[in-house]
Formats: structure tokens, C-alpha cells, sequence
């Protein structure tokens, strides 16, 4: 295998608290990095770099973690521009939501859906996001849940089974009935094709109880639990999701003090993501909250064509760190080890030996400057798994 150094690096977040100046991001000045096929071999400083078949000069700009984004349902069809048109004047709009979506979704053909998943991951590619989760719910049916989680799984391993983000539109006077769908027939065709089970445990979807019966059939099928819980209201979502270990409890826009002692004293990250606050103008998540409890704090898109219709993580780090409390540091953190954490993975979202490949080179000299300059297209490059690809 060929080996390349990236050199002259102004300032070099690892997320190994081991190196550098040993503080959470693990930073190294003056720094090098030596990629060898698809991993990284070395970090350290630039002049003591090993010598490599290539070398690529950095510049004195920053290179971090290429960004994990653990929350994002991107097997979709259709607009709903009016939708947030309206609620951004102030006008009320029925539409219908989440089942416009599904209606979209349901009538595209798989190239279509295909294609605009390739889109957006590009898209996201383009701004340093080097690993992400996806999932289904937008179909709704047997067949347009395992459709949804096969066109995913051909790009990612992160692939999320969301069959109960709604009761489907047939079953709206009678949500048991679409329980036992989610938790039979269609379980057993879409488990094959996802790593992770995930519901929507929320006044107006799922309740604690149908939540725990639909993710505890996933655990029996081999699907590890991850719950959307706590976004509108205060509920059972945060806890149930400790309760079963689940890897992420998402949003927990809403807790109690017994909710955020729960996260803080299990295994279960809280994934925020303020995306979908800014598109719907409601509360932020508080962070700050989180981290002085010690609590694993996790940032992510949750990119949607309803709540939170962006790619961009580095527009998230922004929003975390002028409305939810955090540090820079802290929102960097999160969007990649933490990121890596909510998906149980060791290999991302750091940058030390043995780790996989994935940068991000920014065009400015700290990590700092994706808060600091909002909205500027600051990655300059992106490396996934050794290979340069932006």
C-alpha cells in the first residue's frame, strides 16, 4: 500500500486526548498526518512526520475528522416548500406533512429515489460529512420500508429501519393493527437490510408502550435500538431509550432532570439537532444542560425535506454554538467523535492510529472558524477512507 503525508497543518483536531495538548480534541500545532491504504498510521508533529511515497501540504490550514452525521432520513421523494413557506409567515398549512412525503415516496420509482439520495450525499460529501446513518419511514409499507432500506444500505452500513415514524395513512383508526405490521411482516422483511431499529416516541405517534414493543421486536430480530424522543413534549422517549440501551435518544429537546441524569449515567448519547429547531422556530436543545452533567453529546443534520431540510453539519456546529450553550470545541466534538459514539463506532471520528481515514481540510487555521465564519464554504478538502475526494 502506497502511504501519503499530509503536512504543514496549522492546527490538527485527533480527538485522542492522548496526543497533542491532551485536552478532549486532542489538538496538534504544526502538525502531520500519515495515511496508509485506507487508515491512518501516524500523528504527530510536522517535522517529526516518517517518510511517505506522497505528500500533500496542507498549507497552515486545520484538518479535523471528516464529519459523522448520525440522524438523517434521506430516502425521499417530493417538496414541501410550501409547507415551510407558511410556517415561516405565519400562516397555518395542512398539507398534511410527514404523509405528503410518504405519498411522494411511495410513487417514485427506485432509480428516483436513488438519485436524490446520491444528490444529497453529495451534497453533504461537499461540506465534510464522511459518514452517515439513514432511514426509512417514508414508505410506510412492507414493501416501501425494505425498497427505502436497500436503495441505503448500497451507500452506507448505517442503515436505520423507521417503520414506525408514523401510523400509516390506512391504518389511522387503528394504530394497534399497524404495531403488529411493524412488528411482524414488515420487521422481517426490512431487518436484513438495516443495523439499527428507530421509532418516533411522541404524542401523536407512537406511545412508551407501543415504542418499547416495536423496539424490542427489533432487538429479537438482531437490530440495535436508537429512539426519537423528547422533540415536542416531555415524554417516556429519553428514559425508554436508556432503559434498552439504545445507542442515541434524538432531539431531547425536552427534558426533566430525571431524563438528562438518565443519559448521563448510561451509554445512550443525546444526539441534538438543531436543524430542525431552526425550521420550525421552537425551542433549542440545551446543551449546555447535557454537558455539565456528563452526558455524551452528540450533533447531527437530522437532513429531512420536512423539519430540518439541510446537509450541512458545519451549519449545525454554528447553531449549536450561538443558541444551545456550546463551546467550539464542544460542537466539533460532537459532530464527530460524538457522532461516531451514537453509532457505536471506535474506527470514526477521530484521527489516531488505526482509525479509518476520513478528513476534513477547512480553508482557515482552526476548527474555530466553522462557528466563527457561519456559512462560509470553508472545506477546502475531503479524504474518506484514504482517498481524496473533494
Amino acid at each position: 500500500m502506497s502511504s501519503t503525508v499530509i503536512s504543514n497543518i496549522a492546527t490538527l483536531v485527533t480527538n485522542d486526548p492522548s496526543l497533542g495538548d491532551c485536552s478532549s480534541l486532542g489538538l496538534v500545532r504544526d502538525a502531520a498526518v500519515v495515511i496508509e491504504g485506507d487508515r491512518v498510521v501516524w500523528t504527530g508533529e510536522s517535522s517529526k512526520a516518517p517518510a511517505t511515497d506522497n505528500r500533500v501540504d496542507a498549507g497552515g490550514r486545520a484538518v479535523l475528522p471528516g464529519f459523522v452525521d448520525s440522524h438523517s432520513h434521506l430516502v425521499f421523494a417530493g417538496d414541501r416548500t410550501e409547507e415551510f413557506n407558511a410556517r415561516m409567515s405565519g400562516r397555518p398549512y395542512s398539507a398534511g406533512g410527514i404523509r405528503t412525503t410518504v405519498a411522494a415516496t411511495r410513487a417514485a420509482s427506485d432509480a428516483e429515489l436513488e438519485a436524490n439520495l446520491t444528490r444529497h450525499l453529495t451534497e453533504a460529501l461537499r461540506q465534510g460529512t464522511t459518514t452517515f446513518e439513514t432511514k426509512s419511514g417514508y414508505g410506510l409499507t412492507t414493501e416501501d420500508e425494505a425498497r427505502a432500506l436497500r436503495l441505503a444500505a448500497r451507500h452506507t452500513d448505517e442503515v436505520t429501519f423507521l417503520g414506525a415514524h408514523i401510523v400509516a395513512p390506512e391504518y389511522a383508526g387503528d394504530p394497534a393493527g399497524y404495531v403488529a405490521l411493524v412488528t411482524g411482516p414488515m420487521l422481517d422483511a426490512c431487518a436484513p437490510h438495516a443495523r439499527w431499529i428507530d421509532v418516533f416516541c411522541e404524542k401523536g405517534a407512537f406511545d412508551g408502550d407501543q415504542a418499547r414493543a416495536i423496539l424490542t421486536a427489533g432487538r429479537a430480530k438482531g437490530l440495535h435500538p436508537r429512539v426519537h424522543a423528547n422533540q415536542l413534549s416531555y415524554g417516556p422517549g429519553v428514559r425508554l431509550a436508556v432503559e434498552l440501551d439504545a445507542a442515541s435518544a434524538d432531539h431531547c429537546t425536552h427534558l426533566t432532570d430525571a431524563d438528562v441524569d438518565a443519559l448521563a449515567n448510561s451509554r445512550t448519547v443525546a444526539a441534538l439537532l438543531p436543524g430542525a429547531e431552526f425550521s420550525t422556530r421552537a425551542d433549542w436543545p440545551d446543551a449546555r444542560r447535557l454537558l455539565d452533567a456528563g452526558a455524551t453529546v452528540a450533533l447531527s443534520t437530522d437532513c429531512n425535506p420536512g423539519s430540518s431540510f439541510t446537509s450541512s453539519v458545519p451549519f449545525c456546529i454554528a447553531l449549536a454554538v450561538r443558541d444551545m450553550g456550546m463551546t467550539p470545541d464542544e460542537a466539533v466534538w460532537s459532530a464527530t467523535a460524538g457522532g461516531a459514539a451514537a453509532l457505536r463506532r471506535t474506527d470514526i471520528g477521530r484521527l489516531a492510529p488505526g482509525a479509518y481515514a476520513d478528513l476534513t481540510l477547512l480553508d482557515a487555521p482552526s476548527h474555530v472558524h466553522l462557528a466563527y465564519r457561519p456559512g462560509v464554504p470553508l472545506v477546502a478538502g475531503v479524504w474518506r477512507r484514504g482517498v481524496r475526494e473533494v
